[in-house]
Order: C-alpha cells, then sequence, then structure tokens
C-alpha cells in the first residue's frame, strides 16, 4: 500500500518518519571491525546495515592489467536482510549490476596505476536492509580501503534523491527528498549518485550516477535537476561524517601506540 507521501507532505512538510526533505537518516559507522582482512568496515544508514572487507593489493591470478590494477567486488545480500527474505544469488541480475558499478567506480577513482598486475577484492555483505543498497555499498567501501591504506585521491561518499510526484505535475513544484528509506523507494522516482570532493577552489566532481526509476526530463518542473542538487549537498554531508570517523579512528590508534 502506498504512502501517500504527497499529502502527507504537503500538510506537515515532514516525512513519515518525522525528517524534513533535506535530512539524512542516523548514520553511523566504524571501521578496522575485522582484523583479519586488509581493511574493513561496518556501516548503517537507517535500518540498512552493510558489512564489509578489502583484500589486497595482491597478485592476481590469470591474465591481469600490466598498468593497473583490477578492482574486484563480491556482493551478498542475506536472506534475512529483507521482510519477504528473498535470497539473491550470485547470478542475480540486480547483484551482478551493483557489483559492475561498484567496480567501475572505484576503478577509475583509486590510484590503480601504483599496483600493476594486481587485483584488489572487496567483499559487501547486507546484513539489513531498508533502502540505499548502492549508496550503502559504496559508503562502507570507500571506508574499508581507506582502513586497507589504499590511496585514492578523496572519499567517495554517495546518497540517494527523490522527487515527489503527483498525477497532475503541472500543479506541481519539484519537491526533491533526501535519502530515501525502502518505503519512499517503492513510492517514488529517484536516483543514486557519489561524488569525489574537488580541489581547493574547485567543485565536487560526480563519480556515480545511476537513475534507478523513471522520471520526466526538461519541461518547467526541473525534477532531475532539484534531485541532482539536492544530492551533491547530500554528498556533502556523507563525507564530512565518514571523515570524522576516519578522524576518530586515526586518534585511537596514536593513543593506543603511546
Amino acid at each position: 500500500m502506498p504512502l501517500d507521501t504527497l499529502s502527507t507532505y504537503s500538510q506537515t512538510l515532514l516525512r513519515q518518519d518525522g525528517r524534513r526533505w533535506n535530512e539524512v537518516r542516523r548514520f553511523t559507522a566504524s571501521i578496522s571491525t575485522q582484523p583479519s582482512s586488509d581493511g574493513s568496515s561496518l556501516l548503517t544508514m537507517g535500518n540498512t546495515m552493510v558489512l564489509c572487507t578489502v583484500t589486497g593489493p595482491r597478485e592476481g591470478r590469470g591474465q591481469r592489467d600490466n598498468n593497473n590494477a583490477i578492482i574486484e567486488t563480491e556482493l551478498n545480500v542475506a536472506a534475512f536482510a529483507q521482510m519477504d527474505r528473498r535470497k539473491r544469488s550470485r547470478l542475480d541480475k540486480r547483484v551482478q549490476e551493483l557489483q559492475t558499478t561498484i567496480s567501475h567506480a572505484f576503478q577509475s577513482h583509486l590510484f590503480t596505476h601504483l599496483y600493476p598486475r594486481s587485483a584488489i577484492s572487496i567483499s559487501l555483505h547486507v546484513l539489513s536492509l531498508d533502502g540505499a543498497l548502492l549508496v550503502a555499498c559504496l559508503n562502507a567501501a570507500s571506508l574499508a580501503l581507506v582502513d586497507a591504506g589504499i590511496p585514492m585521491p578523496s572519499i567517495l561518499a554517495a546518497i540517494s534523491s527523490g522527487n515527489i510526484t503527483s498525477p497532475d505535475e503541472s500543479s506541481l513544484k519539484p519537491e526533491p527528498l533526501l535519502d530515501l528509506n525502502n518505503a519512499e523507494e517503492l513510492e517514488l522516482p529517484f536516483l543514486s549518485l557519489a561524488t569525489v570532493a574537488g580541489q581547493q577552489g574547485e567543485e565536487d566532481k560526480v563519480s556515480v550516477l545511476i537513475m534507478e526509476s523513471r522520471v520526466a526530463i526538461g519541461g518547467s518542473n526541473a525534477k532531475v535537476e532539484s534531485m541532482l542538487a539536492t544530492a551533491v549537498d547530500g554528498c556533502k554531508q556523507v563525507r564530512k561524517i565518514m571523515e570524522d570517523v576516519i578522524r576518530k579512528h586515526g586518534a585511537k590508534v596514536m593513543q593506543s601506540r603511546h
């Protein structure tokens, strides 16, 4: 049954979970959660929880790129992660699409030229899912790669953004929403976006942009433009939180050494 977000939001300017349009869900993260791996992280965004481990760089098997490292991604969604308890196999089309997107995102983001003829493996385990699957996986992988010491220009931060629609779209101005949960994703058109922080004086650069559902492009409403602008600002919020997590972990490590 749809949430009827349009009618409730227009009256209260609050979403079903009490958030305003530009507020992210409760975001918590920790790194070095799996000492046996080269890098690891545990991230939660609302009720979505992802565990990530990174292995490598290590010598790859078979034919490898002589100039760059190859990024390999494996995604597992637990059967108990969703209400329907449907297990997604490795051959699931959605899982394969996510794996390819994550691999391509970090293939171009990391300094892979420093590790020729090698492989870096990213293993993602979704323990709970309440929307923003790709976003949570990208953020968890970014933290785990930092923990593994893989050099990169900046933290890759991701967020989702949606837009409230109505049958009579001409009577409604664009109303973007940030960080959608599962119920909102089922009802509203949305996209997933990841950005990389630009150099001093430069704007952030979009690294990943996936349109998760159909939406009209152009016209007076400019829905896509408002969704993109909201998502770019949201990535800055997420990046700041992730940087704080890394700083706190670094401070704890330095204290333990002293």
